[in-house]
């Protein structure tokens, strides 16, 4: 029996016309399809394009984000600790100095009377994660940072198709970072995207993208002619290849009936679970759109088996899982530089020790489906 990758994307033949097409144009790096992206995706999230900016990765976008909203060095950026590293190692390599703020047990997002109890006098932003689809409580989270002037820049990585109250993640706060890495709802290989309210800050940020460069390799070696840059601040190397941009143009055209196929997914694993000794996410809250990214059980004393044993038991299974995530304050590298340690996010800390991520993607078929939820039953029975 074939092994069942974790988040395998679906990739169909427009995707791999366009990379056909895109290698023959011998134009690989960022040129006329990155452009196309941008403005694809800043009409999906109805701004307009100069407001957008694609990157190589959601990281990237963070940690140009943070550079361009101008927070001073070692100012303190609130997060969650149930995150990836990513999320906190882009605050550090801004400067500034993570501050971790615990879940709410049921949606599993940052828990803004937390973030309240975590600003102090260095505090200068708050960085939210939309955690699996979930938003944040973003009207919350906005009144506190109006409130204390603070930026607000989202972590969007899970988020794509998600919006509270009628609005897309990633427009609330002052940026929206995006991921479009292989297992994300839509997919590039690696990449990602910065959208921004403020137009200069994301021209900047675009520029710090591309080592602080006033002009781009398209505008420079373009049919116009060649064009001379100029370097106006110390940049990094951040900028998406169109090679990349060619397999997100068609990803994007299709995000809608991939959200719809795992929002059917979804719910066949909630009727399908439904009665076993194991905790599955809660349902949407009222009023706002959940990206449906990933599906997340709870594996605790009430299951008869170990978190760690069913990663093992499904692998046997040929069933691909995941963890997301063991809390931040798990890792040795943070216990070793900031002192720590996973008891001081207890909400954090128990989810991460027990949650499992079950395949979930508009690649699975239906028979991938019932393997997955036959091998769940076999492993934690009624």
């Amino acid at each position: 029996m074939p092994f069942l990758v974790f988040g395998a994307p679906r990739i169909e033949e427009d995707e791999i016309a366009e990379v056909e097409a895109c290698l023959r144009s011998g134009w690989l790096g960022t040129g006329p399809r990155v452009a196309q992206f941008e403005q694809d995706f800043a009409r999906w999230r109805g701004v307009r394009a100069s407001q957008v900016a694609a990157v190589n990765s959601c990281t990237a976008a963070l940690h140009v984000s943070m550079v361009a909203a101008g927070l001073e060095p070692g100012s303190e950026v609130i997060t969650t600790p149930l995150t990836f590293c990513a999320t906190v190692n882009a605050i550090l390599h801004a400067g500034l100095t993570p501050v971790l703020a615990d879940v709410d047990p049921v949606t599993q997002n940052i828990d803004p009377d937390a973030i309240e109890a975590a600003i102090t006098p260095r505090t200068r932003a708050i960085l939210p994660v939309h955690f699996a689809g979930r938003p944040c409580a973003m009207d919350r989270i906005m009144a506190i940072a109006r409130k204390r002037g603070l930026v607000v820049i989202e972590d969007c990585a899970h988020a794509i198709e998600t919006e509270f109250h009628g609005q897309p993640a990633g427009t609330f706060g002052d940026f929206g970072c995006f991921s479009f890495y292989v297992t994300k709802n839509v997919v590039t290989g690696e990449g990602g995207m910065i959208l921004g309210r403020d137009e200069e800050h994301v021209a900047r940020a675009k520029m710090l993208a591309l080592h602080g460069m006033s002009k781009d390799a398209w505008h420079r070696f373009g049919d116009q002619g060649y064009r001379h840059y100029q370097v106006v601040e110390c940049g990094f190397k951040y900028n998406m290849m169109d090679l990349q941009a060619a397999i997100g143009i068609h990803q994007l055209a299709r995000v809608q009936r991939n959200w719809k196929r795992r929002r059917e997914l979804w719910q066949r694993y909630d009727e399908a679970l439904a009665g076993r000794p194991i905790g599955l996410p809660a349902a949407p809250e009222e009023g706002t759109r959940h990206g449906h990214h990933l599906y997340t059980v709870m594996i605790d004393a009430r299951s008869g088996i170990g978190r760690d044993d069913f990663l093992e038991a499904m692998n046997a299974r040929r069933i691909g899982t995941g963890v997301h995530y063991l809390s931040v304050p798990e890792h040795p590298y943070y216990q070793q530089r900031f002192g720590w340690r996973p008891e001081q996010w207890p909400q954090a800390m128990r989810l991460g020790r027990q949650t499992v991520s079950l395949p979930l993607s508009p690649a699975m078929s239906d028979g991938d489906m019932e393997r997955v939820v036959e091998a769940v039953r076999s492993v934690i029975p009624a």
